[in-house]
């Protein structure tokens, strides 16, 4: 059997999968202030008369760190960051504690200009009197050379509860995003880190030592123990979670928009004939640009939990969230306490709900109930206008699938798959504001942890080569080999094939069911004078995103052997 555990910022979902399709599935709210009970009220739900024996693995995702990067509530983070000839690195400026040191490389990783260590060491007390705990640093170049990256790490670590450095994050090249990744790494790790010691605390007070996994961005899965290194892999897990979920039951043909509408954020996805787009150089949430591999997906601060505005006569929801819905007990009203004052959910304190709603009315000049609906709808239309701008930035741009370039005319989906809590409730007023199908994805209320168990292993290297220096190096990997001056491309590939089987295995992959690809390869000469002096070859390997093995949508059911 397999657990799927998914973290939100409202509620945990929880489902138990076995050969004979989902055993037990249970729902419990989130308290993030009491992560390690959260979860293990989720865990004995799930696993309650079950023997423990039993289970073969545990797969989670969490909102977590996405919303406080949705909300901007992101704790100080210090950031280091050294780039030499070019743009200029103040340019892409994040958080408020940001310090540009001299020091440079060039692009195939030689040195220009050394580190200004000086700098950096004037940077700490800065740092420490804006109450920062976590540091990143960052260089232009450093998955060719990270030598600076960790003389800076050196210097820092023994101020600092936690260094993070750009080149261990991402092999792809863009000194913009790399700087942002590292930044949004070390800026999630401390609620990372709560989360990875709730769930690590949960699991032996039940007397689980079972393998335990992370769905990633990419809709793949990594060790937990690796996650904790890099905590921004969880930033979209979440929705990465919802595209698993809806993915088993999801068209095989046209394009398809998928909405996981929570408690905090509704999270968007497209599918093209069955299978999730990709954002090529990496996801972007808020103002943040980044390496991280993801599917392609847009979050926006709307959901059954957010926070009604009212301002100059203007009904808006969200972005932000506090707390629960007044009907169980929050403390402002939310499109939840609409929902219960129309009568579309039952349970809690509806008087709550009216007593938070009344003085919306009033000053809209409306009766409770319209005023209900008039927030309903300003909900609804909130989501229609973020899928709209993710399909506008979506046809903007080359599109890619999991597996290639896609290449088509402009994507317009005609069918709308919802999931989450109250996916019922929204599918039904949806079904008015857009042009096509309309469907709620099975088991939508925990559609997440179900996409959590399905999900397979997944990984990802990026291999660069320089025959004239005559080595071969992925950062990222912490891999550096001497090559001999006649290395080409195809041994190049062969390389990064072998690199990304053994990380899929450390990761915990299926060795027998392992899709690799090499999704690009390219080489070209580098000239000195009039001759030819050596190649530089770039090379990216994955392992292909999905669900596991034997899995029967149609039956909700896994073969004995894939357990």
């Amino acid at each position: 059997m397999i657990i799927g555990l998914d973290v939100g910022g409202t509620h945990t979902d929880a489902v138990l999968i076995s050969h004979s399709g989902i055993e037990k599935e249970v729902k419990v709210p989130t308290d993030e202030g009491h992560l390690f009970e959260t979860v293990l009220s989720g865990i004995e739900a799930v696993t309650a008369g079950v023997d423990p024996k039993g289970i073969r693995r545990a797969v989670l995702s969490t909102t977590l760190a996405a919303n406080i990067v949705v909300q901007q509530k992101l704790p100080p983070v210090g950031m280091i960051v050294a780039g030499g000839p070019g743009l200029d690195p103040a340019e892409f400026r994040v958080g408020d504690h940001y310090v540009v040191v001299k020091g440079a490389l060039d692009h195939r990783g030689r040195e220009i200009e050394a580190l200004a260590e000086d700098q950096v060491e004037a940077a700490i007390e800065g740092f420490k009197k804006g109450g920062v705990r976590f540091v990143g640093v960052a260089t232009k170049f450093s998955v060719h050379n990270p030598d600076h990256e960790k003389r800076m790490a050196e210097i820092l670590a023994p101020h600092f509860e936690r260094v993070f450095l750009g080149h261990q994050l991402s092999g792809n090249l863009n000194f913009p995003r790399r700087i942002a990744t590292t930044y949004l790494n070390a800026a999630v790790y401390p609620i990372h880190r709560d989360f990875f010691e709730a769930v690590k605390k949960s699991l032996a007070q039940k007397g689980l030592d079972v393998p335990l996994r992370i769905l990633k961005p990419d809709g793949g899965n990594m060790s937990f123990d690796s996650s904790f290194d890099d905590p921004a892999q969880t930033i979209l897990s979440g929705p990465s979670a919802s595209v698993m979920g809806a993915l088993a039951y999801a068209p095989r043909s046209g394009a398809t928009l998928v909405l996981d509408i929570g408690g905090t954020t509704t999270d968007m996805a497209v599918l093209i004939d069955g299978v999730p787009l990709l954002a090529p150089q990496g996801i972007e949430i808020g103002p943040f640009k980044t390496l991280i591999r993801a599917l392609q997906t847009h979050s926006i601060g709307v959901g059954g939990d957010s926070t009604i505005h009212l301002e100059d006569g203007r009904l808006t929801v969200g972005p932000d969230r506090t707390g629960r819905a007044m009907v169980y007990g929050g403390s402002a009203p939310t499109p939840t306490d609409a929902f219960c004052v129309l009568g579309l959910i039952n349970g809690g304190d509806r008087d709550r709900s009216v007593q938070g709603l009344t003085p919306i009315a009033q000053k809209l000049g409306l009766s409770l109930e319209n005023a209900a609906v008039a927030i309903f709808d300003q909900a609804c239309r909130q989501i229609m206008a973020g899928a709209k701008e993710m399909m506008a930035r979506i046809n903007s741009k080359p599109v890619y699938t999991v597996h290639e370039l896609w290449e088509g005319s402009e994507i317009k989906p005609r069918h709308m798959m919802v999931l989450g809590a109250p996916a019922p409730q929204f599918a039904e007023k949806l079904r008015t504001m857009f042009d096509g199908n309309v469907t709620v994805v099975p088991h939508w209320h925990v559609a997440n942890a179900l996409g959590c168990a399905l999900a397979r292993t997944t990984s990802e290297v990026t291999l660069f080569a320089d025959t004239a220096e005559q080595v071969a190096v992925a950062a990222g990997e912490h891999f550096s080999r001497d090559i001999p001056t006649d290395f080409n491309l195809e041994n190049a590939q062969e390389l990064a094939l072998q690199l990304l089987r053994d990380k899929a295995l450390r990761r915990g992959a299926n060795p027998e069911h392992l899709e690799l690809e090499v999704t690009e390869a390219y080489q070209f000469n580098m000239i000195r004078g009039f001759h030819t002096i050596g190649k530089n070859i770039r090379v990216r390997a994955q392992i292909k995103p999905g669900l596991i093995e034997g899995y029967d949508p149609v039956g909700g059911k896994l073969r004995r052997e894939d357990l």
